[in-house]
């Protein structure tokens, strides 16, 4: 697993201070909770009880009823788990009422739209994370493995730029971790959607038998590996190159 190459060149300025501002608090939220002995993961799942694999951490997941984004943590079985050692991860959603005005579901084979306004929602990323409560990946799923409705990777982009859980409940730095996660990684996260969509057009035209939507044997569609200090030393020195 590798890095995907970013052209920091082709960013704007204000795009790139938007990631630093963004990189610190993601930063900041580490350590304050590692002041106390503390990480993401464990913050999130602290009142839970026992951890359960498969289940929604918070129950009912984290919604923001300004934003319409939404989140969950949780954790396969590890004997269902790829080769990433992970502890769980995080899946990241838009509502339609988030979603900007022009963007429409694919009308995909088998496609029925949910019948509440609010419903049709669009996984956007997951957030891998290793056992000491950090990221560690950046992946894309099919579309049965959160049972999203589809959208193509231009509008599932458009929506990014609305992703934000701007409250205090359950935890006040897990959703500024978070929300502070899709802006720091959002070129990476452009290019995962898009190869999202090209591994879906090679699977359907390899696979011409199934429906490569519920398609169990594709799972993960693209996937990267992060490093937070690494990319916030990319920004920087784009950013120092430019004075």
């Amino acid at each position: 697993m590798t890095e995907l190459e970013i052209d920091w060149s082709a960013l704007s300025t204000g795009q790139l201070k938007n990631m630093m501002a963004a990189g610190r608090d993601v930063m900041e939220c580490h350590r304050v909770l590692s002041a106390t002995g503390d990480n993401i993961v464990g913050e999130l799942i602290r009142t839970a009880g026992a951890f359960y694999e498969w289940t929604h951490y918070p129950q009912g997941d984290v919604y923001d009823r300004t934003s319409h984004a939404q989140f969950y943590y949780h954790a396969h079985p590890k004997d269902q788990q790829r080769e990433w050692n992970e502890h769980g991860h995080f899946h990241t959603f838009m509502r339609p009422r988030g979603m900007p005005d022009s963007v429409r579901p694919l009308a995909i084979e088998g496609f029925e739209m949910p019948k509440g306004p609010n419903e049709a929602l669009s996984h956007l990323v997951a957030i891998s994370m290793d056992q000491y409560g950090f990221a560690q990946r950046l992946f894309t799923t099919n579309r049965w493995v959160t049972g999203e409705v589809w959208y193509d990777a231009q509008s599932v982009i458009s929506m990014l730029d609305n992703f934000i859980v701007d409250h205090a409940q359950p935890s006040w730095p897990v959703n500024r971790w978070v929300s502070g996660m899709i802006v720091f990684y959002r070129p990476q996260i452009e290019i995962l959607v898009r190869q999202r969509d090209a591994t879906i057009a090679a699977w359907a035209e390899s696979h011409a038998n199934s429906d490569v939507y519920e398609d169990r044997d594709l799972e993960v569609t693209s996937e990267c590996s992060i490093r937070v200090e690494e990319q916030m030393r990319a920004i920087a020195g784009e950013l120092n190159n430019r004075r």
